[in-house]
């Protein structure tokens, strides 16, 4: 009986050890190192402000209130320049720039493109408008910050630099949004009313 029981014994050790070093193997394979994370982020909110800078002359065309519209089109310049500073953050990297479709900004834009389709255009439209966009500017202020959170622990300094300068910039365009939207809302009610 102790042979049997050796046996098994001995059978249960090398189906762990098996088992241990399948799950090495797997994790090894995957991606779970820092730098593979932030490479994937960095994918994709270049995807998202790619997609985004199709989507705010459109945005801007369908405003209503003239420092809207001059506020999505100011923002549009914004966007091609924190596209050209994601790229810059690639070439740092040494990696091509590529974007990884980004669902979450996918959505948001759609919401826009909702407001457009469903308001007519007026106050009540810019409200909306405004609601969609300040979504979409907090969507990108997170990932900009987690962003260069990541790229300081990564020692990448210039990389930090370049998606802190994009959330700054993103904060300023909610802020600005903000203090139209209050303008616009006060509007939008009066309308309401009459």
């Amino acid at each position: 009986m102790k042979t049997n029981t050796r046996t098994a014994a001995k059978k249960t050790a090398v189906k762990r050890d098996v088992k241990a070093s399948k799950s090495t193997k797997s994790a090894k394979s995957s991606k779970e190192s820092l730098e593979d994370i932030f490479e994937d982020m960095l994918k994709d909110i270049y995807w998202a402000e790619n997609h985004l800078a199709k989507a705010l002359p459109k945005l801007a065309k369908a405003s209503y209130n003239e420092e809207l519209k001059d506020a999505f089109e100011a923002h549009h310049k914004e966007t091609l320049a924190q596209i050209s500073r994601l790229e810059q953050c690639f070439s740092l990297l040494e990696i091509k720039p590529q974007g990884k479709k980004c669902p979450a900004m996918q959505g948001l834009v759609e919401e826009g493109q909702e407001a457009i389709g469903d308001h007519s255009s007026g106050n009540a439209r810019d409200v909306a408008l405004i609601a969609a966009a300040q979504k979409a500017e907090h969507y990108e202020i997170s990932s900009y910050g987690t962003l260069r959170t990541i790229a300081t622990v990564l020692g990448r300094v210039q990389c930090a630099e370049l998606l802190e300068a994009n959330k700054d910039e993103e904060a300023e365009t909610d802020e600005k949004l903000t203090r139209l939207a209050e303008k616009i809302n006060k509007l939008a009610g009066r309308s309401d009313k009459e």
